[in-house]
């Protein structure tokens, strides 16, 4: 009885873990204001980011799965001064909006059900057509608790917010990177709504959570 009664124990200390773990938001970032963006010193030196080595990972979820998928920047710069990121920005094309966990039909019809495609669906999720870039612009660099975190303004359908977010900067004569964490961000902050039980009632088990995790990955060129 007392080996069973230990067993019981072990199984449900194993089933709680589990249920925290599963439950947890991986660096949750708080949407404030825009914040203002402060010019960089005129010895700064500008590095140019490359899209083609650059890019945004995103995963969403839902009482029966996850997806995943990716978004491309446009374009963006970063100041630099003695290998320290001093500021930047970057242009998110929206409309490059991938699934990478599906293949054919499912794959298609999922990215067009967040890029706004077909009719009443327009505005469900990020709604390219009308919000065909985001953007983010850098407000400040600070250390916290031994890392580097990064402050500054996301918009996303036409909805500029200030988030922060943990990263990896690395910087030296010809070229910068910046590799954040995976973050948390509450897509309902910027007007992403759709299947959300904090917007819409009576959703049952057929809503998404409103968290979507997010990474980023950057690389600029000395210009």
């Amino acid at each position: 009885m007392k080996f069973k009664l230990m067993q019981l124990a072990a199984v449900t200390a194993l089933s709680i873990l589990a249920f925290s773990c599963k439950g947890e938001k991986k660096n949750e970032t708080t949407a404030k204001e825009a914040e203002e963006v402060k010019e960089a010193p005129a010895v700064a030196v500008t590095y140019t980011v490359d899209p083609a080595a650059s890019t945004i990972e995103w995963t969403g979820s839902k009482p029966t799965g996850k997806h995943m998928g990716t978004i491309a920047l446009s374009n963006g710069t970063l100041k630099v001064q003695e290998n320290k990121v001093l500021g930047g920005s970057f242009a998110i094309d929206m409309t490059t909006i991938t699934v990478t966990d599906l293949e054919g039909d499912e794959k298609a019809g999922l990215e067009a059900h967040l890029k706004g495609e077909g009719e009443g669906k327009e505005d469900h999720f990020f709604n390219v057509a009308k919000f065909k870039d985001g953007a983010f612009e850098i407000t400040a660099v600070n250390e916290k608790d031994g890392k580097t975190v990064i402050e500054g303004n996301l918009t996303l359908k036409g909805i500029k917010k200030n988030i922060s977010f943990p990263a990896t900067i690395s910087s030296n004569d010809s070229e910068t990177t910046i590799t954040s964490d995976v973050f948390t961000i509450n897509r309902t902050e910027w007007g992403v709504n759709y299947g959300s039980k904090s917007v819409f009632e009576n959703l049952g088990d057929k809503f998404i959570n409103d968290d979507i995790e997010i990474k980023v990955s950057l690389k600029a060129k000395k210009a």
